[in-house]
């Protein structure tokens, strides 16, 4: 999970850094890319890469998101507004 308040954004660059944890433990993840849409503090992430020092240095940082997400190029598709979708998720968790 990415520690709520962590996300630094280095001025100029496509570089990052952000803690994850796992609320016992947490390290300080370094990544120079852009972000995915969905990444989001709060929010789990799967991140591949290699621990360097103390740090963890990201090749490849994914968000990830519950089963009910669906990707706005398919929600236009299928014609659902934001409302229609929210209900209609609200009825597949009852």
């Amino acid at each position: 999970m990415v520690e709520e308040g962590s996300l630094q954004r280095i001025k100029g660059t496509k570089k990052v850094t952000f803690y994850v944890t796992d609320f016992d433990n947490k390290i300080l993840v370094k990544y120079d890319g852009i972000l995915p849409d969905l990444f989001r503090e709060g929010q789990g992430v799967v991140i591949r890469g290699n621990i360097e020092k103390n740090y963890f240095v990201a090749q490849e940082v994914l968000a990830k998101h519950d089963e009910t997400y669906m990707p706005p190029e398919v929600q236009e598709t299928l014609g659902l507004t934001d409302d229609s979708l929210n209900k209609t998720t609200q009825s597949m968790q009852q």
